[in-house]
């Protein structure tokens, strides 16, 4: 398998974890709040430390190595910051965390059965926005798990990791409004499906982008890492932590939240061996 067919497969199964979001309110009956609360925290986890302890500090070697030590460390710090703002602004204009917590009105009552018409008018919308708003997250992450493949193989696999742990709750958001308007589970499952299949595009972007326009790869490398980990701190921080905390109680978020990051690191130091 040649590098640009792996970073392709990797960038595919990343995708399918809002499927597997979609699968999991299907099979669990109901989004439950403990459930959703261990998700986001778990992830939150996750990306927090790859975000600190890999993906700034590749960002930080890479733009060292292609402007010098200053330049280089400047410029990574800016392209951080950048990251930060600029899913703040998506953020605002597109909001998509907010179907999480709408749908756990929903949770408790178990099957849609339960729901009125005009709920399930209201949650039918819930779900559509929902799977437009996180279709639009997910083109940039296509595009960095492409990359992150191509530069370096087990930093894609982690990032791929991080970004499948996030995308399982997104699946539910998607997912779970979905099925309690209209019943159907097919339906539910292919709306969470597709969105995560999104991220090819991103990663078909990504390999137009490096094939024709770009020939500093190593400052484009390190400029893109910078702002991904700015991206997922500001992901996991505004968005998942809070939606975590209003299903879960703080301890064991804090629990959970830990737990994703000894998973991520074991997970690195283990990939360290392989490649």
């Amino acid at each position: 398998m040649n590098d640009i067919t792996f970073a392709f497969l990797l960038t595919a199964i990343a995708g399918t974890a809002t499927g597997l979001g979609g699968l999991a309110i299907l099979f669990l009956k109901k989004a439950s709040k403990r459930f959703l609360s261990i998700c986001l925290s778990f992830s939150a986890g996750v990306m927090l430390y790859i975000s600190f302890g890999e993906i700034l500090l590749e960002a930080f070697g890479d733009l060292e190595y292609a402007l010098g030590d200053g330049v280089g460390y400047l410029v990574a710090t800016v392209a951080f910051f950048v990251g930060i703002l600029l899913v703040a602004a998506i953020d605002k204009l597109i909001p998509h965390n907010d179907e999480i917590a709408e749908l756990a009105d929903y949770a408790e009552q178990g099957n849609s059965d339960n729901v009125t018409q005009k709920e399930k008018k209201e949650l039918k919308r819930t779900g559509v926005m929902a799977a437009i708003a996180i279709t639009i997250h997910n083109l940039p992450e296509g595009i960095v798990i492409f990359m992150a493949a191509l530069h370096d193989p087990a930093l894609g696999i982690a990032i791929a990791i991080a970004i499948m742990l996030h995308n399982i709750p997104e699946g539910i958001a998607t997912a779970a409004p979905i099925y309690y308007a209209t019943g159907s589970k097919l339906k539910a499952f292919l709306f969470a499906f597709g969105t995560g299949y999104v991220q090819l595009i991103g990663a078909l972007i990504a390999w137009f982008l490096m094939r024709n326009v770009f020939d500093d790869m190593e400052a484009v490398f390190g400029i893109a890492f910078a702002v991904v980990a700015g991206i997922m701190v500001y992901v996991s921080i505004h968005q998942l932590l809070p939606a975590a905390k209003k299903f879960g109680k703080h301890h064991a978020v804090m629990k959970w939240l830990f737990a994703g990051m000894a998973v991520m690191a074991v997970s690195l130091v283990a990939l360290e061996f392989v490649f």
